[in-house]
């Protein structure tokens, strides 16, 4: 009896988390047979240590930053927290500004610290309000510290961080930026952007889970969360995770080189938004007047329910999210969405569709398949049409190997 032929599941959600890249998984393999600890000084810690030191050359440079900079985590959240704490015990940081889309872990982290919390809100695009912050920053005397992510996890929106810097830097304050959504998508110069710390999290580029950075600019007065022993030059107590850190650093690499590369996803992006703004024109797509990474794709519909929309496209072999991926599963009202001022009937149906390196313009199709024919029931038209129409679309869209040429 002949076996069902299994078809490939269409993963789009790769801002929750990326298929870990052929390069770091080579370069996890080869740490795992090293045997020393990485602080000892015989030739197999040597051996181990120069994989860790190569490994922060490659990060660094992904970031735009000076290699003793970083300081490796084991994720974004750890490097929120470590940041806060140094902020509050070495930098004399007396309370924090955080834009009202931030990643729940910096919210979180925050408010954690124990320092007074601030919200500068934003736009209907979800990008900082910059007049909102200046007046925050001249309405205390009180040092500050200001915290914006580069890209926003769920809309993809790209901040103003660089003009965020220097609004805070004019008043003697500092920033700490969120880049781990943001990093190996678009270009990231730590010098640029102005910021005093930046958060890198290793599993968004390919390496594996629980390895990231907190990225600190020299002559930043530190103080670190975890002591014990004298690694990463005494800021982050605690044997290096040498197999996590050795993948870390080749997804950088990769990620660095490939850069160009994600940026052509834009074309996939955009080809889902056209045909969905085809064939549903109530469609919703948030932050689109906005620049946005060139993966990432918010969207709604009146009358969608998240939950059911996840379940079915689910059932149909699509992987995407309704936001961040941090919430045990959980599906709640967006802050996000919230922030920006949608309404609840368009924000409950919205969902998050995120492309990666992996992705390919079959698993575009597969998606905009299913989203319609979920759509279709609800508008009491026949899916069977809407597949149809979907399908000989297909033919006035280039594939990415011609996109590549």
């Amino acid at each position: 009896m002949l076996k069902a032929k299994t078809m490939k599941r269409a993963y789009m959600d790769h801002n929750a988390t990326t298929p870990l890249r052929p390069e770091a998984r080579a370069a996890v393999l080869r740490a795992l047979d090293v045997l020393g600890n990485p602080s000892s000084i015989h030739a197999e810690g040597r051996a181990a240590r120069a994989l860790v030191e190569d490994a922060r050359a490659d990060v660094a440079a992904l970031a735009g930053a000076r290699t003793a900079e970083v300081i490796f985590t084991s994720g974004g959240t750890e490097a929120a927290r470590l940041a806060f704490h140094s902020a509050r015990v070495a930098q004399g940081v007396e309370r924090l500004i955080v834009s009202a889309v931030e990643h729940d872990a910096v919210l979180a982290s925050a408010e954690g610290a124990g320092l007074p919390v601030e919200i500068v809100p934003v736009d209907g695009n979800g990008r900082l309000d910059l007049t909102a912050l200046k007046a925050l920053l001249a309405g205390s005397e009180k040092r500050s510290l200001v915290a914006l992510m580069l890209a926003n996890n769920e809309t993809g929106v790209l901040q103003p961080v660089a003009e965020a810097a220097r609004l805070a830097h004019e008043i003697g304050a500092s920033l700490l930026c969120d880049a781990v959504q943001a990093v190996g998508k678009v270009p990231v110069d730590f010098d640029l952007l102005g910021a005093d710390m930046l958060m890198l999290g290793g599993h968004k580029i390919g390496a594996p889970l629980g390895v990231g950075a907190l990225v600190v600019r020299n002559g930043l007065p530190f103080a670190p969360l975890a002591v014990g022993g004298g690694q990463e030059m005494r800021r982050r107590a605690g044997s290096e995770n040498v197999s996590g850190i050795a993948g870390f650093g080749a997804a950088a690499r990769a990620a660095l080189a490939g850069l160009e590369e994600f940026a052509r996803l834009t074309a996939l992006r955009d080809r889902i938004e056209a045909r969905i703004a085809d064939m549903a024109p109530d469609a919703v797509f948030f932050g689109r007047d906005a620049e946005r990474l060139p993966n990432t794709s918010y969207l709604s519909a009146p009358g969608l329910d998240a939950e059911t929309l996840l379940m079915a496209l689910d059932l149909d072999g699509v992987a995407v999210s309704a936001g961040a991926a941090c919430s045990s599963g959980k599906i709640g009202r967006p802050r996000v969405l919230e922030a920006m001022g949608v309404e609840w009937d368009i924000a409950r149906g919205a969902i998050r569709v995120s492309l990666g390196w992996s992705s390919e313009p079959e698993d575009v199709d597969r998606f905009v398949e299913s989203w319609l024919r979920v759509y279709a029931r609800l508008r009491g038209k026949t899916p069977a049409t809407v597949s149809m129409n979907v399908t000989a679309g297909r033919r006035e869209t280039p594939r990415l190997a011609a996109l590549e040429s």
